[in-house]
């Protein structure tokens, strides 16, 4: 027996706090009984668990690595019509969901996936996972600027966490530098937030790893799965931050 919303991620439903809002949102039927209690337990080899209506299937769990472009919605659907990453999916029957999220103007790395366990794993604050980033800045960064991203600076929604940062390329005549930065959190437009407070806009924001697994290669707008020893990497690195942070 399981806890209801971990069998529901772990059937591809979505990740499982996800699985929790359908809960309490009464879309979930076990044997024919609503329920609506976080913390319920079921067998999915024995139990009859519908949601919306609809069985859950057992799904066999692929992990993609996506090289998103700039202008891609990170979404199921997009309501404007605007491409969307699983447009560029071809030949996955399976349903998949990104584990967390690159805005509309940023292109890089992106993991996609239907296991809830993995998604939930790896986008939890409390596991500290480190995303890098390429950014692209206007000017060019004096060190001071970079030494307040490196011990956290301060956005509308809070203090950062420290980030690594570091030079990667000037271009004196274009009044550009792209600097490398990895930061262990997951806010909204987090990266881009932290160049404004310094007062150099990102021109351009590249994700290239995620964990310790590296975009490398892999060419715009095409996929290649995870191996098993990628996977298996991703879930230690979060679950050994977990550990370090108690």
């Amino acid at each position: 027996m399981e806890r209801l919303q971990k069998v529901l991620a772990q059937a591809g439903i979505a990740s499982r706090r996800k699985c929790e809002e359908l809960i309490l949102a009464g879309k979930v039927e076990v044997n024919g009984e609503t329920v609506t209690t976080l913390g319920t337990k079921a067998d999915p080899n024995q139990d009859i668990i519908k949601v919306n209506g609809k069985p859950i299937k057992h799904e066999q769990k692929i992990y993609i690595v996506f090289n998103k472009p700039k202008g891609v919605i990170t979404s199921a659907s997009d309501p404007e019509g605007r491409k969307i990453v699983t447009d560029y999916l071809k030949g996955i029957k399976e349903r998949v969901y990104p584990v967390g999220r690159l805005d509309y103007d940023t292109e890089g790395l992106l993991l996609l996936t239907n296991d809830g366990e993995f998604a939930n794993l790896l986008t939890h604050p409390r596991h500290h996972v480190p995303k890098t980033y390429l950014a692209t800045v206007e000017g060019i960064p004096h060190g001071s600027d970079l030494d307040k991203l490196k011990a956290g600076i301060k956005l509308e929604d809070g203090m950062t966490a420290p980030a690594e940062v570091e030079y990667k390329d000037i271009d004196t005549e274009k009044n550009e530098a792209v600097i490398s930065i990895t930061i262990h959190e997951g806010r909204n437009r987090q990266v881009r937030r932290m160049f404004d407070a310094i007062k150099h806009p990102v021109i351009r924001l590249k994700r290239v790893a995620f964990g310790d697994l590296l975009l490398h290669n892999l060419k715009r707008g095409l996929y290649r799965h995870l191996t098993k020893e990628e996977v298996q990497s991703l879930l230690n690195m979060a679950k050994s931050g977990n550990l370090n942070k108690r």
